[in-house]
């Protein structure tokens, strides 16, 4: 056989990639099922969170138990000296008035995202040092009950001011 025929027969071995472009087809084609499959996930997540939220205010509402609201949050709010200026007045609020956030959804969605109970959670860790959201309502529950609402009122006003939709 001359030299000629066997490149041809070694270079005609070698152009058959076909394959591996198949491949790459299909795994972008698995990664995008999968992440159609997760978007569609989160959002009957948050779907379903926001009817337990309306049905656990009115429940609220129709018992007239403010104690239906919370979250149950349990561990300590961080201390107000760790921090300055807003922050360690939001961090302040959540201290003393540690029902009265329990009983507040956060609108930032961490419950979703991270697992937080309630508004007062972000307070037991560090969440609220750099979230505005967190910090506002703090200080909007804060000014609500000093007006004298009570914690169902103040429910109802936080989630008329705060209450967004996903984007």
């Amino acid at each position: 056989m001359s030299k000629k025929k066997r490149q041809k027969r070694i270079s005609k071995k070698k152009t058959p990639q076909t394959k591996p472009s198949n491949k790459k087809k299909y795994i972008l084609i698995v990664i995008g099922v999968v992440l159609v499959i997760g978007g569609f996930l989160i959002s009957e997540l948050y779907k379903s969170t926001s009817s337990y939220r309306q049905s656990k205010v009115q429940k609220a509402v129709d018992s007239a138990d403010p104690a239906l609201l919370r979250g149950g949050e349990n561990r300590p709010t961080l201390s107000p000296a760790q921090f300055t200026g807003n922050v360690a007045r939001a961090y302040n609020v959540a201290k003393g008035n540690r029902e009265l956030l329990d009983s507040m959804y956060c609108y930032c969605n961490c419950k979703i995202s991270i697992g937080h109970k309630s508004l007062l959670s972000c307070y037991a860790d560090k969440h609220a040092v750099n979230c505005g959201i967190c910090q506002d309502q703090a200080f909007f529950a804060l000014s609500q009950l000093q007006s004298g609402m009570d914690v169902i009122s103040i429910r109802k006003a936080m989630d008329a001011k705060f209450w967004r939709p996903l984007s």
